[in-house]
């Protein structure tokens, strides 16, 4: 599987995995806990990233403002819903 179609479950198993092995660690050691706060860590991330990206068209594109903010707020939209439903997950 190509990495670019590997989801953020795998990538966070993935780093896990190679966090223990830097540490000299087993599998037994906390596995789901520290895959669970890399997979929350990448979410975390790439939210920010896009709500950034979504800040900078809506500021250097003053004729775009209108369609900027509407990215901006369904950007932000999505971003509660995947919150609130990962919060359920655990």
């Amino acid at each position: 599987m190509p990495s670019a179609h590997k989801s953020l479950r795998e990538r966070a198993d993935e780093t896990t995995s190679t966090i223990q092995e830097i540490l000299g660690i087993s599998a037994e050691s906390h596995s789901k806990e520290v895959s669970n706060a890399v997979e929350k860590a990448i979410i975390a991330a790439l939210l920010e990233e896009r709500e950034r990206c979504a800040k900078v068209a809506f500021e250097c594109c003053a004729e775009d403002q209108d369609k900027a903010h509407k990215v901006a707020d369904e950007v932000r939209r999505i971003r509660n819903a995947l919150v609130t439903n990962l919060s359920s997950m655990r």
